[in-house]
Formats: structure tokens, C-alpha cells, sequence
């Protein structure tokens, strides 16, 4: 007898389930390169830890700006084309950085950033809602979690990518630095190691260009938001939602709950580096301090995808890792060096399973007005931008680590809220509407 074949639908979910978690490692490394590119542009362009925190704000700001028009382009292309056309803007991005960073340019580079982070932005407002619909919205946190994985395996590999190839021997460049007179021998050393940024952005420009290609003669099916995610628990319905947006109370609560959870995630990896630099530890270990983040976030993902659904739910789940993130975070601060590090860094593994808890929670009965949802929530990851430059802003006037603890802290106790009651607020009444409706 022979072996049962899976039928076209199971080749066809598990082919759509490859290609997008292509994407997430995609953008997963470009995304945790920020952390690393602080402390390369700190030292490039001899900046102040403010200026260098530059490089998250432009990243995650572009989220802000770009949201809502690649909406509106998904709209036009739908979700398919909408990946191809994100990536190809992230080729741009990345190409432009490479070449202004080289050049020591940094508003030019700062620019790159902008663009590539535009790119992210289109590519996330098509490829989470896609990830959340393309299964039973119950299960939408299992599959956002292993797409996680993607990322943040991603994500792990990033910093010693940069670190091998642009900040190796960064602790030969500090000695030269302070070994050289005159204003010309420190340019000619600071444009010897800026250059080292270039052909690696080069080749990842090259690399998204192709990817493109691939998802859009890829079998990917265009999935509508309005076909796949209509409003729950009502009559038969086309798909289309009762009122605007601002009746969905759970949206808003959520792209508050998003924006604070970027805001913490992007704390713990990217500006983990600068907190350990702050406690004197050497440059050669603190470059790769990103990569213990995502490491404790991989290990979160894969719990979580064991957890979720069949043992917890998602929200609860979400729960005890807001619990778990405050714990960790007045740890952090009665801690110190080392220890205090690696509470920062064990972050990752609270952190984990909140935005695929968030993200299909947030969107959940928005039918037709799935893909607005969406890039409202994608803009709300530009608290990515905000939370981190004013950690570098207050850290120039009180301690660091009370700096860190009086905006961590807030933010864990808002995502406990939302995954506790936050989530359900308005649910009920628009499915009453609803029902009126076909009555």
C-alpha cells in the first residue's frame, strides 16, 4: 500500500507558511541590526548616545509615517504584490544607508534608515494580518510564534553578522583612535572603519531585490482581509464591519498596548548594548549583547507555541509574561553589571509571545476593515522611536537604571490590562450591532 500523500491544500498552507516565514526572518534581520548600528554610528561619526540613538528613532518612525499609505497600496495590490513592493523599498533603504554611512554622511544615512524602515513598515502591514488570517484566528498567536522564530533566529544571527563583518577588532580602532594626533589621522581612521558598512548593505540590497522577485511569482495566495476575518458572532456576514474604526474600542487599546510593547522590545534588544557600556563593560562583549535578547526570545517563542493554545490561551499567556517582564525589570535595577545584564536580556523571553497575542487579539471582527486596522497598529510600533530616545534623553540627568525601571515598569502593567480586560472592551456590542443588523 502506499504512503498517503498530503493533499494540494496541505502543500499549499505548508508552501504559504515557508515563504512567509521567509519574510519574518527577513525583516527580523534587518530590524535587530539597530541595536548594533548605536554603537557603529556612536563610534563612526563620534557621536553623544543621544545622536546615536538616532538610529532607532528613524527606523521605527518611518512606521508611523508609512503605515496608513501602504495600507492604502495593499489596497491597490493587495497583500501578495504589497510584500514584493516592501521588499524592494527595503533594497532601496538598505543601498542608500551603505552608501551615506561609507561617506560619513549621517543625516543621509539616518535617511537610509528612514526608507529601509518604510520598507519594514509595508511589508509588516501586509505579512501580520496575512500570518493572522491565514488559519482560525485562535490559533493565530501559534503561528505568529513560529514565525517568530524566523525572526528572531533572525535576529540572533544579525549582531554577529555586523560584528564580524563591520566592528570586528572595534577594540583595536578604540586604541588607534586614542593613539592619533591631529584632526586628519583620526578622519582618515574613522573613514577607514565606516567604509567596512558598505558592501555588506550592498549585498543585502542585492538579496532583497531577489526575494521580491520570489514572493510575487511565488503560489502565495492573495488572501482579503474582508473574506478571511469577518465580524464574530453575528448572522452570516459579507465580511464588512458595522461602523469605522472608532467603534472598535479593542483596536485603539491595543495599538496603545502595541506601542508600549515596542517600546520595551526594542529596550531590551537594541539598547541593551548602551545599558551595559553604561556599567564600563568592554565594547568587544557589549556589540553582541543584542543577540543574548533574541536568544531568550527564541526560547520564549518556542515555549509559547508549545503553550499556546492547546495549555493557556493566548491572553493569558500574555498575562504572565507582562507579570514576568515587571519582575525582570526590578531585578535589573537592584542589580548590577553583569547580573543586571542578563535581566535585560531574559526580557526577550517575557517579551516573546506578546505581539502574537497582541497583533490578532487587536485586529480580531474588524472584516473589511482588516488591512486599515492593520497598518494603525503597524504605526504604533514607532514606539520603538519614542520609549528608547527618551531612556537616552533622561539617562543624561538621572541614573540609568531608575531610567529604565520608571519606563519599563508602566508599560508591563498596561500590557497586563490589555491581555486581562483590554482586549474584550467593545467586542460585545458590535456583535449586538451586528446581529441587529441581519436581523
Amino acid at each position: 500500500m502506499s504512503a498517503r500523500q498530503p493533499d494540494r491544500s496541505d502543500r499549499d498552507y505548508l508552501s504559504s507558511m515557508v515563504i512567509v516565514g521567509g519574510l519574518f526572518f527577513v525583516f527580523g534581520f534587518v530590524t535587530w541590526l539597530n541595536g548594533p548600528l548605536i554603537i557603529f554610528v556612536k563610534l563612526a561619526f563620534n557621536l553623544d548616545t543621544v545622536n546615536a540613538f538616532l538610529v532607532p528613532m528613524a527606523f521605527y518612525l518611518s512606521y508611523f509615517f508609512l503605515a496608513l499609505p501602504s495600507a492604502w497600496i495593499l489596497r491597490a495590490t493587495g497583500m501578495k504584490r504589497g510584500m514584493g513592493i516592501g521588499l524592494v523599498v527595503m533594497a532601496m533603504g538598505a543601498a542608500a544607508f551603505g552608501e551615506f554611512a561609507a561617506l560619513r554622511d549621517y543625516p543621509g544615512a539616518l535617511t537610509g534608515l528612514f526608507v529601509l524602515g518604510a520598507g519594514v513598515a509595508l511589508l509588516q502591514t501586509a505579512v501580520n494580518p496575512y500570518v493572522s488570517i491565514l488559519g482560525p484566528i485562535e490559533g493565530a498567536a501559534q503561528r505568529i510564534a513560529i514565525m517568530g522564530i524566523c525572526n528572531k533566529f533572525a535576529g540572533i544571527l544579525a549582531p554577529f553578522v555586523i560584528g564580524t563583518l563591520v566592528l570586528r577588532g572595534i577594540g583595536q580602532f578604540e586604541s588607534a583612535m586614542h593613539a592619533a594626533h591631529g584632526t586628519q589621522a583620526k578622519a582618515a581612521i574613522l573613514n577607514g572603519f565606516a567604509a567596512h558598512i558598505q558592501m555588506p548593505y550592498f549585498i543585502m540590497a542585492a538579496i532583497l531585490v531577489v526575494y521580491a522577485l520570489t514572493v510575487v511569482r511565488s503560489s502565495l495566495p492573495d488572501i482579503r482581509g474582508a473574506d478571511a476575518n469577518a465580524v464574530p458572532d453575528g448572522p452570516a456576514s459579507d465580511g464588512r464591519s458595522p461602523r469605522g474604526l472608532f467603534h472598535f474600542p479593542h483596536l485603539w487599546l491595543g495599538v496603545l498596548c502595541l506601542f508600549l510593547y515596542v517600546g520595551v522590545e526594542v529596550m531590551a534588544g537594541d539598547a541593551i548594548g548602551t545599558y551595559g557600556l553604561a556599567f564600563h563593560l568592554p565594547l568587544d562583549q557589549t556589540k553582541f549583547f543584542t543577540s543574548l535578547t533574541l536568544t531568550a526570545m527564541l526560547l520564549g517563542y518556542l515555549t509559547g507555541m508549545v503553550a499556546t493554545p492547546k495549555f493557556v490561551s493566548q491572553q493569558r499567556y500574555m498575562a504572565g509574561s507582562a507579570i514576568l517582564g515587571t519582575i525582570l525589570v526590578v531585578a535589573a535595577f537592584l542589580t548590577t553589571g553583569y547580573v543586571s545584564v542578563a535581566c535585560v536580556a531574559a526580557l526577550g523571553f517575557a517579551n516573546a509571545m506578546m505581539w502574537p497575542a497582541i497583533f490578532p487579539l487587536a485586529i480580531k471582527g474588524l472584516g473589511d476593515r482588516t488591512e486599515l486596522g492593520s497598518a494603525v497598529l503597524i504605526m504604533a510600533i514607532c514606539g520603538g522611536a519614542v520609549i528608547p530616545q527618551l531612556f537616552a534623553r533622561l539617562s543624561q540627568y538621572f541614573d540609568f537604571q531608575a531610567v529604565f525601571l520608571g519606563l519599563m515598569a508602566p508599560c508591563y502593567v498596561y500590557i497586563l490590562y490589555y491581555a486581562v480586560a483590554g482586549y474584550r472592551v467593545g467586542l460585545r456590542r458590535n456583535a449586538m450591532i451586528k446581529a441587529g443588523e441581519g436581523a
